[in-house]
């Protein structure tokens, strides 16, 4: 799919502010409403636009305590693998989990409390999971750049 410029600098104004209403777009892009609103649903159906959320302050919500945690399989078996990314999605501590080439298999990223809930996380949720050989966790000291917005 080919995306115009306008069609680029909706999704930018989108990543800034979802709930901006069709006629801030409109102004914006110097198009009408209904102009907007078409280009809208057409990224919608061709899936460029997923979802729209909400972005949480993790310390209000006292969820601010990040892990980047690095995770071995003991085996490279198809069903292993399979295994450990559906047992990884009931995990509710995990925000992002990607199987990755080097040294370990998976990277995930959790959000906790604190580090008695992170132990807790690791002694009672993921290493219980089976096929797991190692894991190796980094704690987030300072979050210096995060963002959503993708630049086209």
């Amino acid at each position: 799919m080919t995306l115009d410029t306008i069609d680029k600098k909706l999704i930018g104004y989108l990543q800034q502010d979802a709930k901006k209403t069709t006629k801030e777009l409109s102004f914006l892009l110097g198009l009408s409403n209904t102009a907007v609103y078409e280009r809208i649903k057409k990224l919608e159906r061709q899936q460029v636009i997923t979802n729209y959320v909400a972005l949480i302050d993790k310390e209000k919500v006292e969820k601010n305590f990040m892990v980047l945690c690095h995770v071995k399989l003991n085996q490279h078996l198809k069903k292993n693998i399979l295994q450990f990314e559906k047992e990884i999605l009931k995990l509710e501590e995990v925000l992002e989990c990607y199987h990755v080439s080097g040294d370990y298999d998976y990277i995930i990223k959790v959000f906790v409390k604190n580090m008695d809930a992170y132990r807790k996380f690791l002694v009672e949720k993921l290493t219980v999971i089976s096929g797991i050989g190692s894991t190796q966790s980094t704690f987030v000291i300072n979050e210096v750049k995060n963002t959503t917005h993708i630049v086209l």
